[in-house]
């Protein structure tokens, strides 16, 4: 399992998405879907937030993730399911379902390093 959770593992950043434009997408924080090797994560984007329940496995030979996740939208409880897969020019393509509403495709790429403290 370490192989194919490594390279999707870490927080990305959402860059596009199917139905909204990335000012709204941004509106409250830097839209990101973040996936740790504990099999959990989670997302933010426009004023929805939640964590995910995930599922590694693979897809045609690619790291591929599902998930079911539990959050709230303008802070109204919601829920829904949501898939992800490393595509072949490292960026992360997936779809998010809200439960009885909307749903959207993402592409998301990696969140640039974090450079340490005293330039380390």
């Amino acid at each position: 399992m370490a192989r194919t959770t490594k390279p999707v593992t870490g927080r990305w950043r959402i860059v596009e998405m199917d139905k909204w434009d990335q000012d709204a997408i941004d509106l409250v924080e830097p839209g990101f879907i973040e996936f740790d090797r504990s099999g959990t994560g989670e997302f933010g984007f426009i004023a929805v937030n939640g964590g995910m329940d995930c599922r590694w496995s693979e897809r045609d030979g690619r790291p591929f993730v599902e998930f079911s996740w539990e959050g709230n939208d303008e802070m109204d409880q919601a829920s829904g399911r949501g898939w992800a897969v490393l595509a072949e020019d490292g960026t992360l393509t997936g779809h998010v379902f809200f439960h009885l509403g909307e749903d959207s495709g993402f592409r998301a790429t990696p969140f640039p390093a974090v450079a340490k403290r005293g330039g380390r």
